[in-house]
């Protein structure tokens, strides 16, 4: 209940951003459109045949232009985000006979979520807390003047079109608004100036981060599939990921339980508290 607060996204993006390329990082705006790689074949402790890949480059993209870079690499992150499954199939993951690991997928797709911003003038004042309710509507307060931030995550029957980021207004009308008024009577009077859409990079296996190497894959290392907490753990899991491609291990946390590990044994760790 004390020195609760907020991070604004975009600043501290940038903060990582800017700190990187003070220490040497190139940066590329682009878009990975193939990757080349070699395959080895490897056999299972079950006399099982495996295709395993390595990566010797990256294709990207230039925006707005017929040119590509290849990037040639000794190690890929895979850390992006709602689309980093997709990136995984370039690879061939998922594509495998089903009862094979090469015929699982990376369980992580785009879902659509929509942000609110309302004026309420009478609303709640400057030592509002970031507020979720029990139903899932959230709401904090956006600088001064009576401006709020607000959404609540769609019920799994009700998951929208994810191909767009068009914003359903009639969502705030009829699953986040009564909520807001039944939690801050003030709410009752209140005005949308602006919203947006996004995507979470939903983890549809268990809802919680995926970290680490694919078995089939030995120099991408992923950190994906937060479901909307990435932005939070992206310190943590930026350190951890640094210390399996230094060191081979983890050393500050153990984060083993985050492996694919669960996924191939169907062991999920449940993340409860998706907003």
């Amino acid at each position: 209940l004390e020195n609760e607060g907020w991070f604004d996204p975009w600043t501290l993006l940038n903060a990582f951003r800017r700190k990187a390329m003070s220490l040497g990082v190139m940066q590329c705006f682009g878009e990975v459109s193939d990757f080349k790689y070699t395959t080895s074949v490897m056999m299972t402790a079950d006399g099982d045949q495996m295709d395993v890949r390595r990566i010797k480059s990256v294709k990207v993209q230039m925006p707005n232009s017929m040119e590509y870079q290849p990037v040639e690499c000794a190690v890929v992150v895979n850390a992006a985000g709602a689309f980093s499954g997709k990136l995984a199939e370039m690879l061939g993951i998922g594509f495998g006979p089903k009862d094979s690991l090469a015929g699982i997928p990376v369980p992580v797709e785009p879902r659509k979520r929509y942000v609110y911003v309302v004026h309420c003038p009478d609303g709640p004042g400057l030592d509002t807390p970031f507020l979720i309710d029990y139903s899932g509507v959230y709401f904090r307060r956006e600088g001064l003047g009576g401006n709020y931030i607000c959404g609540a995550s769609p019920e799994e029957v009700e998951e929208p079109d994810a191909s767009n980021l068009e914003v359903d207004h009639q969502f705030f009308e009829n699953k986040v608004w009564p909520k807001l008024a039944d939690r801050v009577p003030a709410f009752e009077k209140l005005k949308v100036t602006s919203a947006w859409a996004g995507f979470y990079d939903y983890n549809t296996f268990d809802q919680n981060g995926i970290i680490g190497m694919h078995p089939l894959i030995n120099n991408m290392y992923f950190a994906t599939g937060f479901s909307g907490h990435g932005l939070q753990h992206s310190p943590a899991v930026g350190r951890a990921v640094a210390e399996l491609i230094l060191d081979g291990e983890f050393k500050t946390l153990d984060l083993r339980g985050f492996s694919f590990r669960r996924i191939l044994t169907q062991e999920p760790m449940l993340e409860q508290n998706i907003v």
